[in-house]
């Protein structure tokens, strides 16, 4: 019986002394990069997918294309992080080993928090796995006295609790992942180069305090936990009245060609609204400017000015080169240019439903075919702001998500186009072909200041003759209707060129001043739209 108590206190006191004889190691500042070396170059090839600063204190970096993150070269922030970097070093060079492997890793082996030293090269085969047997803070320290590699398609696993930001590698030589490698913690090679090679994964840090750093078609980012900074991206924008719309110009005519349908009002401030069905368009359609197109125009000014007033976080270097599998996280971002947005663009919210996303494009911005915006780990559509100085063109297929306002530029929704929220514009035409928008979080209230209904009342009234010349007539089917109707005309600029209070059953208006053309007329009682339609002037 006092051999087995003493066995069991043994193993008891075993799995206890990792959690009192080491601790995590204080990165400083280098727990904001992904990627550095103190000493050597930064390059990528292929398209990589990167959150985390990125640079080094003696060198250069080339290659690399949109990081969500910062790009240090040897500056301030970069001196720093070298220095942090070394003392982190020193602590981790500095812990006492609890266990000792042998130098081929995985192939099913499962580790408990420790501090692990293998005196030779090692590497990495099939699966490893650290198992924090239920300890969040658990940690996982591996001191490997040579060079370490991966075998193709290596993975390091995580279960019951470990953390990524919790596990250390401490390498005395190259490190070198092989294709289709997941790697997680932080890595820190001493005086040597590491590399990533296509379709490698790292969850953590890849940081040299003497070496190269090349990539080669990977994602790699750092690790949240640890008490790393929650992600809640700036304060929404507070859309006001432009939240009742999906598609609309404060200053410009809107037309569409095919069969689309939108969930939310269609509408312009300035012009003619024109092609949508209202069978189609679960919302109002207003055809001429009314008085909700003026509130909508107004507080879109407002929006905009918020959205292009927000300090930015990170500046996404090539405008030209955005989508491409990039991965975004909660921030306002800024692009000075031109975007050319091909492929697919992330937008992951780390797990937060509220992170909010603010996109900046400081110019114009196109899509290529079948471009898409995808939402992930809580992204919501109504959290994702666009704000565009210049025209927007959604090419064909495309699916995008998203409250999209473009400044003084025109808007093309394309053949198939899928949007997710709204696309408005303060200034511009707005075009649409045989798309589908559904507006995110309309508001209860939406409608209450213009268009109620679209829909004439059966029969209620009569417009004749059309084509017209020097008169139009209307008649009342309805008697009750009579001293509670107006009626206004439009030109295509959306200018009112007629106004009458229809007081008889049949009403014969004066037209011969007008020119011929294209005409909108609207009947409406008691602050209702009653009806509305086209009208042809031929004098």
């Amino acid at each position: 019986m006092k051999t087995k108590l003493l066995h069991a206190l043994s193993a008891g006191i075993l799995l206890l002394m990792p959690f009192i004889s080491f601790g995590q190691p204080n990165l400083g500042t280098a727990v904001n990069f992904v990627l550095f070396s103190t000493n050597g170059a930064m390059g990528n090839s292929g398209i990589s997918q990167i959150t985390g600063d990125v640079g080094t204190n003696n060198g250069s970096s080339t290659g690399f294309g949109n990081v969500n993150g910062g790009m240090q070269n040897n500056n301030g922030a970069t001196a720093q992080c070298a220095a942090d970097l070394l003392i982190a070093y020193n602590q981790l060079n500095a812990t006492t080993a609890t266990f000792f492997p042998a130098p081929l890793l995985g192939n099913g082996q499962v580790l408990i928090p420790g501090v692990y030293s293998i005196s030779a090269a090692a590497t990495i085969n099939q699966s490893l796995t650290f198992n924090a047997q239920g300890n969040a803070n658990a940690v996982f320290i591996m001191k490997i006295q040579g060079p370490l590699s991966t075998n193709a398609n290596a993975k390091v696993k995580l279960i019951n609790g470990a953390q990524a930001c919790n596990v250390f590698w401490k390498i005395e030589g190259l490190v070198s992942m092989a294709s289709g490698t997941t790697m997680r913690g932080t890595v820190v090679a001493n005086n040597a180069a590491i590399n990533m090679n296509a379709g490698d994964t790292l969850e953590g840090r890849a940081l040299s305090t003497a070496g190269a750093i090349t990539v080669d078609g990977v994602m790699a980012y750092t690790p949240v936990g640890c008490g790393s900074a929650v992600l809640t991206g700036p304060a929404a924008a507070n859309l006001a009245s432009t939240a009742c719309y999906g598609l609309f110009s404060g200053n410009g005519a809107l037309t569409n060609a095919g069969v689309t349908y939108v969930t939310g009002d269609v509408g312009t401030n300035v012009g003619l609204t024109t092609g949508f069905n209202s069978l189609n368009v679960t919302g109002a359609i207003h055809p001429i400017p009314d008085a909700s197109t003026a509130a909508c125009a107004a507080d879109l000014g407002t929006v905009y000015t918020y959205l292009n007033t927000l300090p930015s976080d990170i500046e996404l270097l090539y405008p030209a080169q955005f989508g491409r599998n990039l991965v975004l996280t909660p921030h306002t971002y800024i692009m000075k240019a031109a975007v050319t947005f091909t492929d697919t663009l992330y937008l992951n919210g780390r797990g937060n439903a509220n992170a909010v996303f603010v996109i900046q494009v400081n110019g114009a911005m196109s899509t290529s075919t079948y471009s898409r915006v995808i939402l992930t780990n809580g992204t919501q559509a109504k959290n994702v702001f666009w704000k565009i100085d210049g025209a927007v063109s959604i090419n064909d297929y495309s699916v995008f998500r998203g409250t999209l306002i473009a400044n003084n530029g025109a808007i093309n929704l394309k053949t198939g186009v899928t949007l997710d929220g709204r696309a408005l514009t303060t200034t511009g035409t707005f075009t649409t072909a045989a798309v589908t928008a559904v507006a995110t979080s309309i508001p209860s209230n939406c409608g209450t200041l213009g268009i109620n209904s679209l829909a004439p009342a059966e029969g209620s009234v009569t417009i004749y003759p059309n084509p017209f010349g020097s008169s139009v007539s209307v008649r009342l089917m309805d008697v009750s209707l009579i001293g509670n109707c107006e009626w206004r005309m439009y030109n295509v600029l959306g200018e009112v060129v007629m106004k009458a209070f229809i007081s008889q059953q049949t009403s014969i208006l004066e037209t011969g001043s007008l020119p011929s053309g294209i005409y909108f007329y609207e009947l409406t009682s008691k602050g209702n739209i009653m009806q509305s339609g086209r009208l042809v002037a031929k004098q």
